[in-house]
């Protein structure tokens, strides 16, 4: 079997029998045949089938040296690990020397997301009066509303939402269908721009049984690199400067609802994620909500925050008492210098350093 070959029958696996998308496909592809040129050009193998043990560890320190992100290396492992192990299973092969090879470790990196104000900024900075902002209204309330891909986003059908049920019927990845749930508002919104403004986009179309929800301003459907321009245009018609993704609002819808106390599981279901453990990156929380949840619910912490409080009142209080005693102190050294007056001096001082004492400690 050619290498040609080879990578067509894999590659028809994955579309007929994984369905995985196009953009899946080909970013597979793309990694197989970096890694046949890598072979060629360092002779390491005749054939993509028939490679050595050392192979794999080769070529980690080749894609290491060439600056790549763990991410980036580790998303090429992986699609060779699945081409081969696709032929060992075949018994094309007598072993997946990818299988368990040795990568560099991948940074834990939190998803990026956007504020609680800049999200509301971005709603505001449509214009609802026009076809296109109320198109960019939409869009931005399925993908931070209901934490679509913007995939899934730019593939949704008309037929796909049930305004009954407010929910969308969306095709995931492997072609996987999962119901999202609309929040109260926007089954209207979509319901009006789909009878209104995107009859008049439509009008620019050739193709007038178009069925795709979101179209650009030709009428025809929208496409991811589309999203992403419009994203960038409302921060800047904002005078905004931060970067945005479309990624970046699912991952802020999913971090409300979890903050807000959705259960993970119910959160892995509208992401549409396979494994619990992907929805798990973002149960994550800032320290100053860390530290505040754990004041208001550990019973310990309540009763150490109930005695810092009165300490505090009682050091508040003591420390204007003081002030005031001095002011009488002063006042009366003016009038005399007798011994009375001496006395009531001394015993102000005295005050003072035990009460400076008993802040110092109430600090601790």
């Amino acid at each position: 079997m050619t290498d040609e070959e080879a990578i067509t029958e894999f590659l028809n696996y994955i579309s007929k029998v994984k369905s995985y998308s196009d953009n899946t496909l080909e970013g597979y592809q793309t990694d197989i045949l970096e890694f046949l040129n890598f072979l060629h050009s360092e002779r390491m193998a005749p054939s993509l089938l028939r490679i050595r043990a050392s192979i794999p560890r080769n070529y980690v320190s080749y894609l290491s040296n060439q600056g790549l992100k763990t991410s980036t290396i580790h998303r090429k492992l992986s699609s060779l690990n699945s081409f081969y192990n696709y032929f060992y299973k075949q018994e094309q092969i007598k072993e997946n020397f990818f299988k368990g090879v040795e990568a560099p470790k991948m940074e834990k990196r939190l998803p990026k997301m956007i504020t609680d104000d800049e999200i509301i900024m971005l709603f505001e900075v449509c214009d609802m009066e026009t076809k296109l902002g109320y198109r960019n209204y939409c869009i931005l309330g399925c993908l931070y509303g209901c934490g679509l891909r913007v995939s899934e986003l730019c593939n949704m059908q008309i037929k796909d939402i049930d305004y009954s049920a407010r929910t969308i019927r969306i095709r995931g990845k492997g072609s996987k269908d999962r119901d999202v749930v609309m929040y109260e508002g926007l089954d209207e919104a979509l319901k009006h721009y789909i009878s209104t403004f995107r009859v008049e986009l439509l009008y620019n179309s050739k193709d007038l049984e178009n069925r795709y929800v979101f179209l650009n301003k030709n009428g025809t459907q929208l496409s991811r690199v589309g999203v992403r321009k419009i994203l960038e245009k409302l921060v800047s018609d904002a005078g905004e400067h931060f970067h945005i993704s479309p990624h970046m609002l699912r991952h802020s819808f999913a971090t409300a609802l979890l903050k807000n106390g959705a259960d993970l599981r119910s959160v892995q279901e509208l992401l549409g994620h396979e494994s619990l453990s992907t929805t798990a990156i973002y149960a994550h929380v800032d320290y100053k909500t860390m530290q505040k949840e754990y004041q208001l619910s550990h019973p310990r912490a309540k009763r150490v925050d109930v005695e810092g409080k009165k300490n505090w009142y009682v050091g508040f209080f003591l420390y204007f008492n003081f002030i005031f005693d001095i002011m009488l102190m002063f006042e009366k050294k003016k009038r005399s210098n007798d011994y009375e007056d001496k006395v009531h001096r001394y015993w102000c001082y005295g005050i003072f350093y035990a009460r400076i004492s008993f802040l110092l400690k109430s600090g601790n």
